[in-house]
């Protein structure tokens, strides 16, 4: 009996050790699960501070970099303008240098047609001037080659003239011949003919033809004493010789 009490005793002894065991075994086990919840508590703490700390670093580091991205990009912008511009300076040049050469040719063009209007105009202006000046020598030599006609005429009045006698001066034929031959010395001095002045002047080869020599000593050297036929100009141009005679 005592035999099996003392078993029984030490039965329950053994359940009661089992029983504190499992006790400190799930108290170990609860401990070491609340060890591990804290745990993960701190390092969940700690890593949502790392976090924290790299949001923070990375929010003061976001403007840097956006100042970087738009540096960058305006680095970029900068070189595209440069680009574009240095692009639109050679077409610039290359129109500059197509519109200079246009304009170069219709220089040359204009210059070329400028040259050609001052030389027609050159070439007209001494076509005018020559056909004017033949125009006048026609006229002239026409003028001369009528003149010298008229000049017969005259003559023949003034050999009529001669012949008359001191005592029919006062005729009237002769009067109305001397008449007639008034009116054309005046008709041919409004054409611009007007005799050469010869008796009493220096012999001139320019306007006088000396004929006849004779020593003179009442007159001068080379004067000339006598005319046989007048001399006529025709304006500056001498149309007729005057027949002369040349003393000394």
């Amino acid at each position: 009996m005592a035999k099996k009490n003392k078993k029984k005793k030490e039965t329950e002894d053994m359940i009661k050790i089992q029983g504190e065991d499992e006790v400190r075994t799930e108290e170990k086990a609860e401990e070491k699960q609340q060890e591990e919840i804290k745990e993960e508590e701190t390092n969940a703490e700690e890593q949502e501070a790392k976090e924290a700390a790299e949001a923070e670093t990375g929010d003061e580091d976001a403007p840097v970099a956006e100042e970087a991205e738009d540096e960058e990009g305006s680095g970029e912008e900068a070189a595209a303008e440069e680009v574009q511009d240095n692009e639109a300076e050679a077409g610039s040049s290359k129109k500059a240098k197509k519109a200079s050469r246009k304009k170069d040719k219709k220089d040359e063009l204009i210059e070329d047609l400028q040259d050609k209007l001052t030389r027609r105009m050159a070439e007209f202006d001494n076509f005018r001037k020559r056909t004017e000046k033949e125009k006048s020598q026609m006229y002239s030599m026409g003028a001369r080659d009528v003149l010298e006609k008229m000049l017969e005429v005259l003559d023949n009045f003034e050999r009529g003239f001669d012949a008359v006698d001191e005592e029919n001066q006062d005729d009237a034929f002769v009067q109305g011949m001397q008449m007639v031959y008034k009116q054309m010395q005046e008709a041919l001095e409004k054409l611009g003919v007007k005799p050469i002045e010869a008796v009493g002047q220096p012999f001139d080869p320019n306007f006088h033809n000396a004929v006849m020599h004779e020593d003179n000593e009442e007159a001068g050297e080379n004067e000339v004493v006598a005319e046989f036929q007048k001399g006529y100009m025709y304006h500056d141009d001498v149309i007729r010789h005057s027949m002369v005679k040349v003393a000394n």
